[in-house]
């Protein structure tokens, strides 16, 4: 499930002369989300989950006082997008480990998530199963994605763009796009992920332009459609 083997270094439990567990950080909006993961990885004797965060704001302010190893996050969350919190974090904290476990389509969101800096992608249908295999994958360094990623991320052809229109929106355009799924008017995604309304309206028209829709209605059912179907 791995495209590398770190057996000789994830069984290791200690960061330094004196065993420690591993601190980590659970950023999830669903609270029966974060009480799940949180059971899961706190059944390892070497794990230990030292906070969890709800939002983009409270993971920042976290891992600023507790510097944790790994931040395990969802994409969606209710202040912003994951991808951006990824980039954030990684420009702030260097050495910290983030790992996606999230419900968005994989073959859409996986290459996105490792690009912008994370250890790994989890979808959270196989977290059960996975997670702490995927957590121990980055704490030793290594990454972790399911057969199937591994295998596009490795074929000649993953360098091409997907065949879903949406695969061809930047990592900006597509959290645009998301929020339009959700309902939200451009005022309340510039305020949600910090840009101008004019801006927005930018990333708006080319969305239109790369998935060739003609009006801001068929925008706006587009994307509902879209977050529909990632749930």
């Amino acid at each position: 499930m791995n495209p590398t083997d770190p057996s000789s270094d994830q069984d290791r439990p200690a960061k330094g002369a004196v065993a420690q567990p591993w601190n980590i950080l659970i950023v999830d909006d669903h609270p029966l989300v974060r009480m799940g993961l949180r059971s899961l990885l706190e059944a390892e004797s070497d794990l230990r989950v030292c906070a969890e965060a709800g939002s983009v704001a409270e993971a920042l302010a976290i891992v600023r006082k507790q510097q944790p190893d790994l931040v395990i996050t969802d994409l969606s969350l209710g202040d912003g997008n994951g991808l951006e919190l990824i980039k954030r974090l990684l420009a702030q904290h260097a050495g910290l480990r983030v790992l996606v476990c999230s419900m968005h389509d994989e073959k859409l969101f996986a290459l996105r998530a490792l690009a912008a800096g994370a250890c790994g992608y989890v979808g959270k249908e196989q977290a059960g199963r996975h997670v702490v295999e995927a957590v121990r994958h980055g704490l030793a360094g290594h990454v972790w994605l399911s057969r199937e990623m591994t295998d596009q991320a490795l074929s000649k052809g993953s360098a091409r763009a997907p065949a879903d229109a949406v695969a061809s929106l930047t990592d900006r355009e597509l959290a645009v796009f998301e929020l339009i799924g959700r309902g939200m008017r451009p005022s309340q995604i510039a305020s949600q992920i910090h840009l101008s309304v004019k801006t927005v309206e930018t990333h708006r028209e080319k969305i239109k332009k790369k998935l060739s829709l003609q009006s801001a209605g068929e925008l706006t059912r587009s994307a509902m459609q879209w977050v529909e179907r990632q749930r």
